[in-house]
């Protein structure tokens, strides 16, 4: 065999390969928490490259440090090689698990499908008989919203927590302190791991560093839990103090929605636009696809929702409502399956990593 032509081995292997070789060289000890969490280490089980493929959040700063990238025997490409084991390792948790690659082989074909489906469903469930109440629910009774979205949110809830549990035991997790979910939490809301080794990712600048990446991802990240909160303050509403919606501008509900609306919409599509300009041969170039779809179904979702709140009072809410219902339910039930599952295992990871470090 040349020296030229590293061998072909499968992801794991490949990815221990390339981190045994990190091992030996060091140079990347300032950047993020996959170095000190991989010199910690003289030999990599299977279980280990799995944690360090989890710890990774393809900042990129690495491939561009590293002399050992092609052309160089070596053929280092360590984001590429993590995000393969990534990738895989989501797949092989997922509960069920037939359902774990499907979305990663046609992200865009699968959520174009649910959505358009749901829409019709929820516009076929309209037209079978009146409804009673005010601002949507004149068009979707409240205890048919219930009755779809509930289980809709409860079943990728339980098939994400099967898979994160299933990730905990087979990296050696043992059990959680709340010190730990304190330190990965905090590490969560900063994203340092975004920043490389300080001056930010090299994810859509070659080589030039940019907290772009960064940015984007607390606007998502921020408008999601926003959203999130909108709904669960409109639920405490209805159910402890019998305030039923609609919810003028200055309620709870709009205060928190409408700015969530605004960063989820403008976070998701930026992260989008970078990933074009990203190179695809530093990620899983397979799963390019799934990917994308995930971001632009996050973007649709919040995108739909400030369409939707815009247009009341108009003919076109009725169209808008089934379509963002679409959106808001094709996000939650493939949330187990798409990278929206990442927010789930990097967090684990993370308090894993805490725990290590003591």
């Amino acid at each position: 065999m040349s020296l030229d032509t590293p061998p072909i081995l499968n992801a794991v292997d490949e990815a221990r390969r390339q981190a045994d070789i990190c091992n030996a060289c060091r140079y990347c000890e300032g950047y993020c928490d996959v170095f000190p969490a991989m010199f910690r280490e003289r030999a990599f089980s299977d279980a280990d490259i799995t944690q360090l493929a989890n710890l990774c959040h393809n900042c990129r700063g690495c491939y561009y440090a590293c002399q050992y990238t092609e052309p160089h025997h070596f053929a280092l490409n360590l984001p590429a090689a993590l995000a393969e084991v990534r990738a895989e390792s989501w797949e092989r948790y997922a509960w069920p698990a037939p359902a774990g690659g499907l979305f990663h082989r046609s992200g865009v074909a699968v959520a174009a499908a649910l959505v358009v489906g749901i829409a019709l469903l929820l516009l076929f469930v309209r037209g079978m008989g009146p409804t009673v109440g005010d601002g949507f629910y004149a068009y979707l009774s409240h205890a048919v919203m219930v009755a779809i979205f509930a289980p809709a949110f409860l079943f990728p809830v339980m098939a994400l927590a099967m898979g994160v549990r299933r990730y905990w035991r087979d990296v050696g997790g043992g059990p959680v302190r709340w010190r730990d979910l304190r330190e990965a939490g905090r590490r969560t809301a900063n994203m340092r791991n975004l920043a490389g080794g300080g001056d930010g990712c090299n994810f859509e600048e070659g080589d030039r560093f940019t907290g772009a990446r960064r940015y984007a991802h607390q606007a998502t990240l921020l408008g999601f839990l926003l959203c999130f909160a909108s709904t669960s303050s409109g639920t405490v509403l209805h159910y402890l103090f019998d305030m039923k919606a609609p919810y003028g501008f200055f309620s709870l509900p709009k205060l928190l929605g409408v700015p969530g609306g605004i960063l989820l919409t403008v976070g998701a599509f930026w992260l989008a636009w970078l990933k074009t300009k990203a190179d695809p041969a530093l990620g899983a170039s397979g799963r390019w696809g799934g990917e994308m779809a995930f971001v632009l179904l996050l973007g649709a979702t919040g995108l739909t929702g400030l369409a939707l709140y815009a247009a009341t009072g108009t003919a076109l809410v009725e169209s808008l409502l089934v379509l963002h219902l679409g959106t808001v339910l094709t996000l939650f039930l493939l949330i187990p399956y798409s990278k929206m599952a990442h927010g789930a295992y990097r967090y684990a990871a993370l308090v894993r990593d805490a725990a290590v470090r003591g």
